[in-house]
């Protein structure tokens, strides 16, 4: 029996999923099943009720599954200390961000973490912000970059920075030649938006309300790049971070209008699960996300 075989059954009895469990692990589906195997032959006892209905440990099950996130926590710690003792920062560290962070914020910090640890693998995923929770949560990734961060009990939130948002609009529209413009001005406007569950839409979504603003959505999308091509071709006026449309500013495809009286901003954090042991790589990230706080 080894560590890995633990780490194996502990990621599958928290995904409920052997195909999760395979990602996590780096191996096949049919790898997961044969460590089960081994470690119920190992211990003489059955560790998951086989059922296509639903996944559930055994009591010898939850018992293996208890002692051994202490083993592998006591192991990852030894671990993560020898490393340090050394000096040695290495290994891989996996990314889950919601395409706006990664696709506009994340880049410098990495190139500028990559250059001072060579050895470290960041993994980057692009993900809806529901699924980044989820990934977290299930140990399928290690961090997770997201905006308007929610509350978890089972989570560390560590707060990065505020991001003012602007109004954007076709460099032609009247919008674009104002200095600034109020909330109430987009009244009526044809608005284009992000999806009703995504956090940023729930949040100006609440931002317009109390200021008794009606806008009206002719288009909603998931993802930042949308939303600005829309209105790129004058579809409607959106509101998005500042940060990621400096690029179309400047190649004049898009305007920029602050937002005089809204005081609105867009909260980023870093998320991981409770009590998971942070690598030296994953402390030196979080270190330097957290300098442009």
């Amino acid at each position: 029996m080894q560590i890995e075989s633990l780490k194996v059954f502990c990621d599958l009895a928290e995904t409920e999923s052997f195909t999760k469990a395979a990602q996590i692990n780096g191996v096949t589906q049919s790898a997961v099943s044969q460590q089960i195997s081994s470690l119920e032959r190992q211990f003489k006892s059955l560790l998951i009720e086989r059922s296509k209905k639903r996944f559930r440990l055994t009591r010898e099950g939850q018992a293996l599954y208890d002692y051994s996130k202490q083993i592998i926590a006591t192991y990852e710690s030894l671990h993560n200390r020898l490393q340090e003792l050394k000096d040695i920062i290495s290994g891989t560290i996996r990314v889950a961000t919601i395409y706006s962070i990664g696709l506009h914020d994340l880049p410098p910090y990495i190139k500028r973490f990559l250059k001072s640890y060579p050895t470290v693998n960041v993994h980057v995923e692009y993900q809806r912000a529901n699924q980044v929770y989820e990934d977290v949560l299930s140990n399928v990734v290690d961090l997770g970059l997201v905006a308007y961060p929610s509350k978890d009990s089972k989570l560390e939130i560590i707060p990065l920075r505020k991001d003012p948002v602007v109004v954007i609009t076709h460099p032609e529209h009247p919008f674009a030649k104002q200095k600034s413009v109020k909330l109430k001005a987009l009244a009526g406007q044809k608005f284009i938006g992000f999806e009703p569950d995504i956090p940023t839409r729930k949040a100006l979504d609440k931002a317009l309300r109390e200021k008794g603003v009606h806008v009206r959505y002719v288009m909603e999308f998931d993802n930042i790049e949308t939303v600005k091509r829309a209105v790129e071709i004058d579809a409607g006026v959106a509101i998005v971070p500042q940060t990621t449309i400096t690029q179309e500013v400047v190649s004049q495809t898009l305007a920029a209008v602050p937002i005089e009286d809204s005081g609105l901003h867009r909260p980023l954090a870093a998320i991981y699960k409770k009590n998971k042991v942070l690598s030296p790589a994953m402390k030196q990230l979080l270190a330097l996300l957290k300098e442009g706080n």
